[in-house]
């Protein structure tokens, strides 16, 4: 049994990753102060002996003692942290400071969910680990974009610093139940619009494109590079390679809900990077991983987790 602490564990995969970890019979301590996270997401896990809840913010120092790390604490909902940049940078880099220092005093292996949008509007494309991106430092995304990057930086070099073992990836678009109905990702919006009979809203001309990796492919390739040896440091891509346009997506909901909803064009957002695929040949190679369940086998489950939130 070991010791796991999961920071943002109360929101969308933090929560999907105690319950593989609970249900493996690991001591779990969950970290969230429920700023993005939801305690409906654990509170089936609150009567566990293996579990505990401790409710505070990431970016205040901690101590405690611990096998493992999962970093999964920083807003990802562009909604949110556009609304609060400042509070999302410093998750990000506060936070991996504080939680790289417990590894540091601990000796735990610890682990950091990053993410495509370190690429940012990609001139490489599928893009691989070696692709150092085209973002925009100063725009509306930034705060999440160069937060995750930052954070990345402070991981490999408490890695050559002070030897911690780490692990990085670098996740593409993950979707599933449990994800907000709030937080204005295009998956979820698009379900609850379709579900509540609404237009559908797709951005620009809904050519741009991504590439959708259902939440329980994502945590089995996370729990897979945190068992790799201390030579596996990433970063490395998660996320499914088969690409497809928004459009493509929103009218694959329309034909999944049986809804009569119509499509809507507004205005794209700005920054937003016109193409996503992950290459995923380092996590085929090195962790064994590839995604096993396809976008309409996924859709099929989070339509039917939304409909029963709209009840």
């Amino acid at each position: 049994m070991k010791r796991i602490l999961v920071s943002g564990g109360a929101g969308f995969l933090g929560s999907h990753l105690c319950d593989q970890l609970v249900a493996e019979g690991n001591q779990v301590t969950c970290l969230d102060n429920f700023f993005s996270g939801s305690e409906q997401n654990i509170s089936h896990l609150l009567s566990q002996p293996n579990f505990k809840l401790l409710n505070q913010d990431v970016t205040h120092p901690l101590t405690i003692e611990v096998d493992e790390i999962y970093n999964l604490a920083c807003p990802a909902s562009p909604q949110l942290y556009q609304r609060f940049p400042i509070e999302t940078f410093k998750a990000s880099i506060l936070g991996s400071l504080n939680l790289l220092e417990l590894a540091k005093s601990t000796g735990a292996k610890i682990f950091q969910a990053s993410t495509s949008e370190v690429y940012g509007d990609p001139q490489v494309h599928p893009q691989p680990e070696s692709y150092f991106g085209n973002v925009n430092p100063i725009g509306p995304r930034a705060c999440y974009d160069e937060g995750k990057r930052g954070a990345e930086t402070l991981f490999f070099d408490y890695h050559r610093k002070h030897q911690v073992e780490i692990k990085v990836m670098r996740i593409f678009n993950t979707y599933g139940p449990r994800m907000s109905a709030t937080d204005g990702r295009v998956v979820s919006n698009l379900i609850l619009q379709a579900l509540q009979g609404r237009d559908l809203s797709v951005f620009g001309d809904g050519t741009q494109t991504r590439s959708f990796c259902f939440v329980d492919d994502t945590i089995d390739a996370m729990r897979q590079l945190m068992d790799t040896s201390k030579e596996v440091k990433g970063p490395i891509n998660i996320g499914n390679p088969t690409e497809c346009t928004i459009l493509e997506l929103a009218k694959l909901i329309l034909e999944l809900t049986g809804s009569k909803s119509k499509l809507a064009f507004v205005p794209a957002a700005e920054d937003d990077p016109l193409r996503r695929r992950p290459n995923i040949e380092l996590a085929k190679s090195i962790i064994k991983w590839e995604p096993q369940i396809s976008l309409q086998e996924g859709l099929v489950k989070t339509i039917a987790y939304f409909d029963s939130y709209l009840d």
